[in-house]
Order: structure tokens, then sequence, then C-alpha cells
């Protein structure tokens, strides 16, 4: 049986992808895999068949093919279908199953914060696929208020009956407990980048950014001065790992072991980043 295992995306350059899934086959599956396929637009669907001609045992996806890839699947997962993205896709028995992940590692991480959303209002900044998951996992487990922020809030028309305000906007928000950075804004290599100003996040409590790179974003370091809980995107990229990994092996992951390459991740990085 292959024990071929994978990512696919577009641009992979910066993917700690490889570094947490071979950590994790070091326990269970040391024969393994784990390779960076990078994809052009116009050659996913031969990709995908050329991973079933090769018997590949499961990959990961990423940006921009977590919607575009469903139409290549035999099966999507529950969570995938409300979310109306896959980043997991199984190799099982000749069909390809689709999941996602994504939605478990951001819970995973909420709890690993001790954060309780429950009535609690959510501020989404950014309308594009990467808030799917982390959208359907707040409206799942009882958020109270959710709103989208967008750059142009009138030409966001898929949202169903979620407000959309423009940023300038945010200023105006009476309820303020989480604030959520689902953009790109801050990622390496444009660390001096923030998605909002510094004072709109005073009255806020919680600063969460689904970047992991840096660890600190000016977004979070920003919301830190001002003595916000902040949480970065990392703990949410091992979990989902896990996650992923259980789906193809059949096994539980102990949160042991997430939280031990959380740790060598966190210095990983920090040293790319020196």
């Amino acid at each position: 049986m292959s024990n071929i295992y994978g990512l696919i995306g577009e641009k992979l350059g910066h993917s700690f992808s490889p570094q947490i899934h071979n950590m994790i086959f070091e326990n269970i599956n040391p024969k393994a895999v784990y390779n960076l396929f990078e994809i052009k637009k116009e050659n996913l669907e031969k990709a995908v068949e050329g991973l079933k001609a090769l018997e590949a045992r499961g990959v990961t996806v990423t940006i921009p093919y977590k919607v575009e890839i469903i139409k290549y699947l035999d099966e999507i997962s529950p969570e995938a279908e409300r979310i109306g993205a896959v980043n997991t896709v199984d190799f099982k028995n000749g069909k390809l199953i689709g999941y996602n992940t994504d939605y478990y590692g951001f819970g995973e991480t909420l709890k690993k914060a001790a954060i309780d959303i429950t009535n609690k209002s959510a501020v989404i900044l950014g309308t594009g696929g990467a808030s799917k998951a982390v959208v359907q996992y707040l409206i799942d487990n009882n958020i109270g208020e959710l709103i989208y922020v967008s750059r142009e809030p009138q030409k966001v028309n898929n949202l169903g009956d979620f407000k959309v305000i423009s940023y300038e906007q945010l200023h105006e928000l009476e309820n303020k407990d989480l604030i959520i950075n689902c953009t790109p804004c801050g990622m390496y290599p444009n660390v001096e980048n923030s998605p909002v100003r510094k004072d709109i996040l005073k009255e806020f409590s919680v600063a969460v950014d689904i970047i992991y790179n840096p660890l600190e974003t000016k977004f979070l370091s920003e919301a830190r001065e001002l003595n916000l809980k902040t949480i970065n995107g990392l703990y949410m990229l091992i979990a989902q790992a896990a996650a992923a990994q259980e789906i193809w092996h059949g096994i539980e992951i102990s949160n042991n072991v997430v939280d031990k390459i959380y740790e060598k991740l966190q210095l990983m990085i920090g040293e790319n980043n020196e």
C-alpha cells in the first residue's frame, strides 16, 4: 500500500505542513512521505487523477483550492458541506472523501485558550475562504452575534443574513467581545501591516489572528499592548493537521502530541524570523 501524503496548493514555499505532518508520522507511520504539490489552477483535475493513479493515501488542501477541489471528490463530510470548503481529502477504497479540519483546529484553539464564545459577539475581518470554517464553528457553538467586515461590503452578497460592515464602521459597534482576523494582512514578510487601527481594538476583550507567521502579528502586538487576550493561528494549524491524520489513519491523536509540536514550531518559526 502506498504511503504518499501531501499538501495541494498554488504557492507553498513558506508552508510548515511538512514539518508538522512528519513529526506526527514519526510516532504513527514512520514510512510515510509528506510532499508539497504546487499545482497550477488549470492542472488541478489532472493532479487529483494523478494522485489517485499513484494510490496516494491522503492530502491536505490550501488556498486557492479549498472550494475548487470539491467538484473532483466522491463525497464530502457534513461539516465540509456546511462550510462549503474542503482542506483534507481521504483516499479510501477508490473513493475521494473531503473533510474540513480547519473547523476542528479553530475549535481546539479556543478551547486551549479557555475562550467561552457562548452568546458573545464576534467581528470577522475578511469575507474570503479563510473565514468559512471559523464562522461555521462559531455558529455551531452558540455565538451570540456575528458581524463581517469587508473593504467593499456593497459587493458581498453570499453571506446570508449576516451583517456586513466596512472597516470605517467598526467604531460604531456596540457589542465588542472577539475580533478575528481572517485576512492575510500582516503575514510574513509584510509584518508591518495590520487590518485595523490600534484604537479600534481597545474595547474588545479577545483578538484572534489565524496567521501563524509571524507568531505575533502587528494586529496581535497592538491588541496585547491594550491588554486584550491574544491568540495566533499556530495551534489551529497543528490541530487541523492532527485531525487530518486521525482521518487518514483511523486513530486518535492526543492533545499532548499537538502541544509538543506546538512548542517545537514556536521555536522554529521564531528562529526563522530572526
